[in-house]
């Protein structure tokens, strides 16, 4: 099972290990056929293969007809080698379809937009900032389709993943509220604030938002804890999936000074989590604020390491800058790496903390 946001290259990945078979359910004619004939998925196996021989099967989007993986088990029961690729961008429509999610049978994997290992040199920072990591919308050549891609992306996600899946009734309310989320990217989740700000009760407000982040478009950073009982604040920070995402749903794709900063944290948190994603690892990254205000932008928790990480936008960091990372230190009081990710050409060390090229952190940071 491959899940990941829309875009993100789950299909054209799958379509490299060239199955056999491939059922397309975003297709609305492939869906309906599905959706009224439960058995075709079984008529269509069997008659490609005897029993006991090799078949790979593709169902792309199987979150749209979460019945079929029962089909899918039983399947895999009668014939051991048939092998089932299945990709989904929605969480939440498996679980809320009650499907079938073959334990012991499936093994899960999540993509999300492309990282710096993977793009090695070809990584361009202000490229990115502004277009975002989606494969491909940064690789394309073009300086006119991608913008009108990424500004169609909310309006496609609107439609085919909340109305489509019909997730919610009041698509004018969530789309108020989907605005409202996307103008406090990076900020503390307020509920009050922002369940005001588009016109909707707190309890809707809390329900799109779990819907935003079971729809993979949001990613949740909860306040750092140093166990699960304590957490310094209640409210998590969230942060959209993609920067360039983000940039076409404002329908504003400037750098500008007043949005570097928070572009850029954005920016580091997707790039974190494509990597150790990518590498299949397990992480955990939460955010780091006091009542008296001292913040740090990211504590990364892997296998073995923590890391409490600052992301400035400047190219030099004074060391009034680093008050956040001291304060953690105090507060969590066992070995970690202290690090700023910035704007800097070289690596330096100020005051004991690391301060690293933004690029070369991130790497320092997800390497094994």
């Amino acid at each position: 099972m491959l899940i990941g946001p829309r875009q993100t290259g789950k299909s054209t990945f799958i379509r490299q290990l060239k199955p056999d078979l491939e059922i397309n359910l975003a297709r609305q004619l492939v869906y309906l056929d599905f959706l009224s004939n439960p058995g075709l998925l079984e008529s269509e196996v069997h008659s490609r293969v005897a029993s006991g021989e090799r078949l790979s099967v593709f169902i792309d989007e199987v979150q749209r007809l979460p019945s079929l993986l029962n089909t899918v088990q039983s399947l895999i029961d009668e014939n051991p080698k048939l092998r089932f690729y299945l990709t989904s961008s929605s969480a939440r429509k498996l679980k809320r379809g009650n499907a079938n999610l073959l334990p012991g049978r499936i093994v899960s994997y999540e993509m999300r937009p492309l990282s710096i290992e993977e793009l090695g040199d070809q990584f361009d920072l202000k490229k990115a900032l502004i277009r975002g990591l989606l494969p491909g919308i940064y690789l394309d050549s073009s300086d006119v389709v991608w913008r009108k891609v990424l500004r169609t992306y909310a309006v496609t996600y609107l439609q085919e993943e909340v109305q489509a899946e019909a997730l919610t009734r009041n698509l004018e309310g969530f789309s108020r509220f989907f605005s409202v989320v996307a103008s406090r990217n990076a900020e503390l989740f307020d509920i009050a604030k922002f369940s005001s700000e588009a016109q909707i009760e707190r309890t809707t407000a809390k329900r799109y938002f779990e819907i935003l982040e079971y729809t993979l478009i949001l990613n949740r950073i909860e306040a750092f804890a140093k166990s699960t009982r304590r957490r310094i604040i209640q409210h998590p920070r969230f942060y959209f999936f993609d920067v360039g995402a983000l940039n076409g749903s404002l329908g504003n794709f400037n750098v500008s000074d007043d949005r570097k900063g928070k572009l850029l944290e954005n920016l580091v948190l997707q790039l974190l989590l494509s990597s150790f994603k990518g590498q299949d690892r397990q992480v955990r990254v939460s955010h780091y604020r006091t009542d008296a205000g001292a913040e740090v932008d990211f504590i990364v928790q892997t296998e073995s390491k923590v890391f409490a990480i600052e992301v400035k936008s400047a190219r030099a960091v004074a060391q009034s800058e680093l008050s956040g990372l001291k304060s953690f230190a105090g507060f969590y009081d066992k070995p970690h790496r202290a690090m700023v990710l910035c704007l800097a050409e070289r690596q330096q060390l100020v005051d004991g903390i690391e301060i690293w090229p933004l690029k070369e952190g991130i790497l320092q940071i997800t390497k094994r």
